[in-house]
């Protein structure tokens, strides 16, 4: 196995294509990567630009570079000494528009009959032998249907006939409706598929149906392009999409082990603190959530948690914010909501005789769901979690305890035959609570400090000691060495600097506090949490344009669904909304209070953007680094983190670098770019620097504001110093003579500066950056 030692991800979309990939990797190369990583480049719905609504798995997207484009890509990278990381989609396909995918089409046309119909995940029976499409407005849209061209059409929207179905040519003959009720599916109103869907989706978008690669000749076709790639020496790997999703992600991953010849594969899964991957998953590791949460932890101020949570309780009316309460409740608002179809799907599985179904056997299956700790209880080694789940919902309602022991023998059972369809649906539908509950929901609403609620992270863990990071980072060397850290990607909330920024109010809750206060006399928001989330993002990406802002607060109020929602949006509340953010831009005093708060934050957040990307390219771990981000990147939540990058002023940037130049101060974006440039080379030509993992201590008044490591296996490789709590380190009037004790004499990767060997003061290493990269001295 090929494996790598860093990775660059790249989102390749229509503006962006595998041609305009394939021209950067000379740049990639000199940044110091190692392996390129593509977003989804198979077929997708025209327009798409993130890739993940498949709709033809047997060819590389036209519109991103087609064959030609990838063939370009994995040629440049060859030539480049660099290798080929690709994700992909196996758990769902695209049917936003059926023409573009022609399996969807298929089941469409040709129902129960299409070759199809095994491939999709569709409760036949409950649909009376139709496959439920939530297009219309409403149900009695039905009379606007049409038939054209052999097709029936609702607007844009166009649809399979069957064959026999109508008569062609007489116009008299049937009526648009009477033809659509011979089909073998049934257009629905939108607001319908909350309770009456009978396909998988992915999450609850109606828009992405789920597949069945857990049969044999449905993985095989919907990977016989991505095999291509291997048989043809294009790619060395791949990132796995959603594996939560699928019936059986272990057999899924062996079977693509297998199929690969034993190639790199990461899975892009969440892991709560402390869960570990099943032991029969064959895989590297995650896509480095869990890497991205111990990362943030270890620069948030621990002292910061109780008058942060102060101000939380006074937002919400002196009624402090209990998290485990909360997401119970997100969870239950999205079983009992959006994906109550598939809870009541799983309800259809309990089997007759047992008593239960219908509505109480699905409220039963959700309140166990709301109880889960993790995503999905891998059966059979997450069995006491299952167990803990049911026991967790029987304490919280005493009267389902007869429903819940009923249920838990069923859902353990999740093996492939037929008995055990509800247990093994189950597993697959926890994940999707989970997702929908609490990161696009409860994340939007437990707001007292936006660092801690990420993709990937328990925000009640509110910072890391050194200590802890420490244990963590051996505990990642020993069992996943070539899982992926990460900081940012297309699917955070916010990109790494904008939460490096946000970090430092933990160091600053009074001068915080009174800001937040001042921001809403100016400009009133009636959601005090809802306020707490906006003006600490606005803060994080000073300045930003106005467009950026409207599109953020709109989305994350409507996720937190406290003040207006996706279904129903409040006018009242969303105008009040557009209004506070337009006032960071047309009134004076707001705009006046927001540039005084970013420039106060600004380096104290430059600092632990510094440290945190160095801490994250140099700890255990294949690092990865998301488009653009090697300059200051402050993003919030997608599409905003998916905008285009200027790999030209980039690409100048370095060579300025190299040529000699350096960063007028640390505030500066190239010294992110020199942080970025030279640990990647480092790790690239240098491995033997990366062979262990070993706490380093200062001795000092300020020793707790350093966190350093050492990357050798007897101490004796790169040695990474990153400065902690950067405003509490100025306010005790600095470093004061704290001092490492460096065994070799060593040099600064970005300074060039050589040290020790013996006692030498920290501030004299980071006299010119908050962060240095010692090697030892040739």
């Amino acid at each position: 196995m090929r494996t790598p030692v860093s990775t660059y991800r790249l989102q390749i979309r229509p503006g962006f294509t595998l041609a305009d990939a394939a021209d950067i990797v000379p740049y990639l190369k000199s940044l110091g990567v190692d392996w390129v990583y593509l977003s989804p480049v198979l077929t997708a719905e025209r327009g798409s630009d993130h890739g993940y609504d498949v709709t033809d798995p047997a060819a590389v997207d036209p519109d991103r570079g087609g064959a030609e484009g990838f063939a370009a890509v994995s040629r440049a990278a060859r030539e480049a000494g660099l290798g080929v990381l690709v994700d992909i989609v196996p758990n769902h396909v695209g049917v936003a528009t059926p023409a573009q995918n022609p399996w969807w089409w298929s089941l469409l046309k040709e129902g129960r009959q299409s070759r199809y119909a095994r491939t999709f995940d569709v409760d036949w029976d409950f649909g009376g032998g139709r496959i439920r499409i939530p297009v219309l407005g409403e149900d009695s849209d039905l009379d606007a249907l049409q038939i054209r061209d052999g097709e029936l059409r609702y607007y844009d929207h166009r649809f399979p006939l069957a064959d026999g179905s109508y008569t062609a040519g007489d116009s008299t003959a049937d009526t648009p409706r009477e033809v659509h009720d011979r089909q073998h599916y049934e257009l629905i109103g939108w607001r319908r598929a909350d309770n009456e869907l009978n396909y998988r989706r992915f999450f609850a978008v109606n828009t992405l149906a789920g597949i069945r690669v857990e049969f044999p000749e449905v993985f095989d076709e919907a990977h016989a392009e991505v095999l291509r790639w291997f048989r043809e020496g294009l790619v060395d790997g791949l990132r796995i999409d959603h594996p939560d999703g699928l019936a059986d992600p272990e057999g899924y991953l062996r079977r693509l082990r297998e199929a690969t010849g034993g190639a790199y594969l990461l899975i892009e899964k969440i892991l709560e603190p402390g869960e570990v991957l099943p032991a029969g998953f064959d895989c590297e590791g995650t896509t480095g959530y869990d890497a991205l949460a111990d990362v943030d932890r270890v620069f948030v101020d621990a002292a910061g948690q109780a008058p942060l949570d102060a101000l939380d309780a006074e937002l919400r009316g002196g009624r402090p914010a209990d998290y485990e309460e909360m997401i119970r409740g997100t969870k239950r608002r999205i079983t009992d909501g959006i994906l109550h179809s598939e809870m009541l799907r799983l309800a259809r599985l309990v089997p007759a005789g047992t008593g239960l179904g219908g509505e109480p056997a699905a409220d039963a299956l959700a309140e166990i769901i709301a109880a889960f700790p993790v995503y999905r209880s891998y059966l059979p080694e997450g069995e006491e979690v299952l167990k803990e789940a049911c026991e967790l919902a029987v304490r919280r309602r005493p009267e389902l305890g007869p429903a819940v022991g009923l249920l838990l023998p069923l859902l353990l059972n999740a093996g492939p035959g037929a008995e055990a369809e509800l247990g093994r649906r189950f597993q697959q539908t926890s994940g999707m609570v989970m997702a929908k509950g609490v990161e696009d929901t409860a994340f939007f609403r437990y707001t007292r400090l936006g660092t801690l609620t990420e993709v990937g992270a328990d925000p009640t863990e509110f910072a890391l000691t050194p200590e802890g990071f420490h244990a963590r980072m051996a505990r990642r060397a020993a069992a996943l060495p070539l899982s992926m850290t990460t900081l940012s990607t297309h699917d955070t909330k916010r990109s790494e600097d904008t939460r490096a920024r946000i970090s430092v109010l933990a160091e600053l809750a009074p001068e915080w506090k009174a800001s937040l206060g001042r921001l809403r006399r100016l400009a009133p928001l009636p959601d005090g949490p809802l306020a707490n989330l906006l003006w600490q993002a606005v803060a994080g990406v000073w300045p930003a344009d106005r467009e950026r802002l409207q599109s953020y607060a709109r989305k994350a109020a409507r996720e937190a669904g406290n003040s207006t929602n996706w279904m129903d949006p409040d006018p009242a509340f969303e105008q009040a909304l557009a209004a506070a953010v337009d006032a960071a831009f047309d009134n004076a005093g707001v705009r006046a209070e927001l540039e005084a708060l970013a420039g106060l934050l600004e380096p104290y957040g430059a600092s632990n953007a510094l440290a945190a990307k160095l801490v994250q390219l140099t700890m255990p771990g294949v690092p990865d680094v998301y488009q653009g981000t090697e300059f200051w990147d402050r993003s919030l939540t997608d599409p905003d983190n998916r905008r285009p990058v200027d790999f030209g002023a980039r690409r100048e940037a370095l060579a300025a670098l190299d040529a000699g130049a350096r960063p007028a101060s640390f505030l500066d974006e190239t010294a992110k770019l020199l942080v970025t440039s030279r640990a990647l080379r480092l790790r690239r030509d240098r491995p033997e620097l990366f062979t262990g993992y070993s706490p380093v201590h200062a001795t000092g008044a300020a020793a707790g504001h350093l966190l350093a490591f050492n990357r050798g296996g007897n101490s004796a490789g790169a040695l990474t110093l990153a400065t902690r709590l950067p405003r509490g380190l100025e306010q005790k009037g600095g470093w004061q003579g704290t001092a490492v004790v460096l065994g070799a004499a060593m040099t600064d990767e970005l300074t060039g500066r050589s040290f020790g060997p013996g006692e030498v003061e920290v501030g004299q290493i980071l006299a010119t950056y908050p962060v240095a990269l010692l090697v030892p001295t040739a």
